[in-house]
């Protein structure tokens, strides 16, 4: 079994899609509410949500990488530089926890009939890489800490316990809410 992540570049695209919206439906989630404001997507896709994503695609940081098994397309993880992430930085609930550089996971999405199989595991890892290759000090995460099973049918912000296995450390809170839990503020360096 071999794995790949790549950033989602618009050569691309397509694999993005099979994973997140495999049925091209446009008011399905194409993974932009947690990175832009609606007037950001309005501008990027002249009323396109899926548009809107391509754009991005264009950009020096593209919006996320994908993560293949054996050369298909099996997950999704939305990071950048947390900068560049709009709806993080005017965050007033999830606000940074100091001066560092870091990029931020906002999404993971495991393809349906691909879950429970060691993708996630895979994608984080990947997603950190490509962050490191890019120079980032450090990848945040704002996952929930959920006393009993999340709903993971589809896209996710991540448990505590998944980010604990892929290195992330508790670095402090939000006042953000998600699945009535709280958020937590993970990190891992990566000096």
């Amino acid at each position: 079994m071999t794995w790949e992540t790549h950033p989602v570049t618009p050569d691309r695209f397509e694999d993005f899609a099979d994973v997140i919206n495999r049925n091209r439906r446009a008011n399905h989630c194409w993974c932009l509410s947690h990175r832009l404001r609606a007037r950001e997507i309005e501008e990027l896709g002249a009323g396109s949500r899926e548009q809107a994503m391509r754009r991005l695609c264009e950009r020096d940081h593209p919006p996320g990488v994908v993560t293949y098994r054996d050369g298909e397309p099996v997950g999704w993880c939305n990071i950048g530089p947390r900068t560049e992430i709009t709806r993080l930085t005017g965050s007033r609930l999830i606000r940074p926890t100091d001066d560092v550089a870091v990029w931020s996971i906002v999404c993971v999405v495991v393809r349906a009939g691909h879950r429970r199989q060691g993708v996630t595991s895979r994608l984080i890892e990947g997603a950190v890489a490509y962050a490191g290759s890019h120079g980032a000090p450090a990848v945040e995460a704002h996952p929930v800490d959920p006393p009993g099973r999340m709903d993971l049918t589809m896209a996710f912000v991540g448990t505590k316990a998944m980010f604990e296995r892929a290195g992330f450390s508790v670095v402090g809170t939000t006042d953000a809410v998600a699945s009535g839990m709280p958020r937590l503020v993970m990190r891992r360096d990566l000096d």
